[in-house]
């Protein structure tokens, strides 16, 4: 059966992943908020020294939720150490400015570190973004901790997790190769720039970044967990192919099924065949 064409009742089945299906985007960041506060508790019961997430900023959400949910439980981060996956860069290679509306730094300052109690919130260095002066700084803060926790992300839709975006067309990359690509600076593709101008700038293709630090597919896949959610109704082909096409550099996430413990939350939405719809 084409993957495109895999009914919303088999989505997943065979895969490897596990496949949760959710009501709506509310229900959805709600899983995601709840399932930081679990994996925090659980690193906390095997008493690990220190508590590594990579997370998106999209979907959204879910980090004031998870402030909440940690200032009402008291639940204490000081050992939790947040990698987020990535950044817009400015043309001279830079960080966007804060003050920029597309800024991910910016958005978690609003997100979570303002909300948390500081009493539970992790030290300044412990709040993590790739840096373009010296990418391989993730790499060793993630050694230095032993390793991730869990990787959490969203889908774009050419597969892409975090920034790592396929190759180009008639650029051939294995997929073992491209499992391996490192923290590095990426020139973003057309398709990921479209998209992101349609959820994040009303369509003006031209406000969007053509460059971004991403962590890589290396430190997402030698995560111990692998959670991904999404909530967004173009991703009803890219699920599918992700989920039951071929497993190739080609849709980045495809890699995820070779992991042994990776997940996936969607909403029902996400589920319904990728089919024409003319408005």
């Amino acid at each position: 059966m084409n993957a495109l064409s895999v009914p919303p009742d088999k989505l997943g089945i065979g895969s490897g992943c596990h496949l949760e299906v959710v009501a709506d985007a509310a229900a959805l960041t709600t899983h995601f908020a709840q399932t930081m506060v679990d994996e925090v508790m659980v690193a906390h019961e095997l008493d690990r020294d220190f508590v590594v997430f990579i997370v998106p900023v999209g979907p959204v959400g879910q980090f004031e939720l998870f402030a909440q949910y940690c200032n009402e439980m008291r639940i204490d981060l000081r050992n939790l150490v947040l990698i987020n996956m990535d950044e817009y860069l400015a043309p001279a290679g830079d960080y966007i400015p804060l003050d920029d509306a597309l800024s991910f730094r910016a958005h978690m300052e609003r997100a979570l570190w303002s909300r948390l109690e500081p009493s539970l919130a992790p030290p300044l260095p412990q709040r993590h973004f790739p840096d373009p002066r010296d990418p391989q700084a993730t790499n060793r803060l993630i050694d230095k901790c032993g390793g991730v926790d869990v990787a959490f992300g969203g889908v774009g839709i050419t597969g892409h997790l975090a920034f790592n975006d396929p190759p180009e067309p008639g650029e051939i990359v294995s997929a073992d190769a491209f499992a391996q690509l490192p923290t590095r600076i990426v020139h973003l593709n057309r398709e990921t720039r479209t998209i992101n101008a349609v959820t994040a700038s009303r369509g003006n293709i031209d406000r969007i970044p053509r460059t971004a630090v991403t962590v890589g597919m290396k430190e997402i896949l030698e995560s111990r967990k692998i959670r991904l959610y999404l909530n967004r109704p173009w991703q009803c082909a890219i699920i599918r192919k992700m989920l039951h096409g071929p497993v190739t550099a080609s849709v980045p996430a495809s890699l995820v099924r070779r992991h042994p413990d990776a997940a996936v939350t969607v909403t029902q939405e996400v589920t319904e065949l990728p089919e024409p719809v003319l408005r």
